[in-house]
């Protein structure tokens, strides 16, 4: 098919233990826990210097990661003044960009304002949500027609009714959208669906007995939750998840915030749909577009590398900690980026620069 990924790189299988010490935000929450009991008989005051010293420490290493990084608040003016002349293309991850990181993945609900932020600029620029939900699923939390929705981490995009010439037509499919208007659907994993749906019957039978585990079928992908489940049991998950994923050579294995997913092994990412979308939208070769990239996890550094390698356009990563990322700017958490976004509709309804 083109796309399939031999790449032994590509077929990792990393460690659920190790996932606590990539999220800093988590792991303060089990070492504060940690240390409440360790300092048991320790005075009051004493515990209260030690979390200061600490916060102020972790405080300091993220204001000197924003140096290299800096805010896209802080930033915006300049940002703006070279986009001025340019024509933006605005894509969105959703869960920790649009929406708060919570342990129940099925409330991952976006604020009104924020939807409201995210509908005004839609009206001034092409917006895309990029995730790795169900794209339906997605769209259920968005509800906004006016956007363009991408789920599976990229490998399920409804976009306008023009073949992109990055990718095979055979994976494309007509269909209507929710305003009525006839768009293609471009699915490039569309023969893993039988596998993907096995093994998510095969995970829920084998992980039931762990308290607080969620298994989620994102259609392309599955994915397994253990934000709710204690430390105790990430061992016995880990060899559960991975005795699966190995039985299906043509699969791997990636992780995110408190998740590890099943995805088919093929060259498609957020970055290809990126690109892709690109091309649809009628900016493959269009030097005056500006595409702005925002999201918040491991998966979105693919789209941030493309943008890097485009040597254009803005890609922001949204994180109240310091991390390894190809973002050339970021916003610390969703209320940073319903402002900036904010700004951006500001900027251009109060701009009489019109892109089109």
């Amino acid at each position: 098919m083109g796309l399939h990924c031999n790449d032994k790189e590509q077929l990792v299988t990393e460690s659920i233990a190790g996932e606590i010490y990539d999220q800093n935000a988590d792991q303060m929450v089990i070492t504060n826990t940690e240390n409440s009991s360790s300092n048991e008989g320790q005075s009051d005051d004493h515990l209260s210097i030690d979390t200061t010293d600490k916060n102020s420490a972790e405080e300091d290493a993220y204001n000197e990661w924003k140096m290299r990084h800096p805010s896209a608040l802080n930033k915006f003016d300049k940002m703006m003044s070279i986009a001025k002349e340019k024509k933006l293309v605005v894509f969105l991850d959703y869960d920790g960009t649009l929406s708060p990181i919570v342990d129940d993945p099925d409330r991952a609900f976006m604020s009104d304002s924020m939807r409201s932020a995210v509908s005004k600029v839609a009206q001034y620029f092409p917006t895309c949500i990029v995730s790795g939900r169900r794209r339906d699923k997605v769209y259920d939390f968005v509800r906004l027609n006016e956007l363009y929705y991408v789920g599976s981490h990229g490998m399920d995009i409804m976009a306008p009714l023009k073949c992109s010439k990055n990718a095979s037509s055979s994976f494309h499919e007509k269909a209507i959208d929710e305003n009525g208007n006839e768009v293609v659907v471009f699915q490039p994993a569309q023969e893993f669906l039988p596998i993907i749906e096995e093994i998510f019957d095969e995970l829920e039978e084998q992980t039931k007995e762990i308290p607080g585990i969620m298994i989620e079928n994102n259609k392309f992908c599955v994915s397994v939750h253990f934000r709710r489940v204690d430390e105790e049991y990430w061992g016995v998950l880990e060899e559960q998840v991975v005795e699966i994923a190995n039985k299906y050579p043509s699969l791997h294995l990636t992780r995110g915030r408190k998740v590890i997913e099943i995805r088919p092994s093929i060259k498609w990412d957020k970055g290809r749909a990126l690109e892709y979308l690109l091309d649809t939208l009628g900016f493959a070769n269009d030097g005056d577009a500006i595409p702005v990239y925002i999201g918040d996890d491991r998966t979105d550094e693919d789209a941030f590398k493309v943008l890097r390698n485009r040597g254009e356009g803005y890609p922001i990563i949204v994180s109240s900690i310091p991390k390894d990322t190809k973002a050339s700017y970021s916003l610390r958490d969703p209320s940073e980026v319903m402002s900036f976004l904010s700004l951006l509709f500001k900027w251009k309804r109060s701009s009489s620069v019109d892109w089109e």
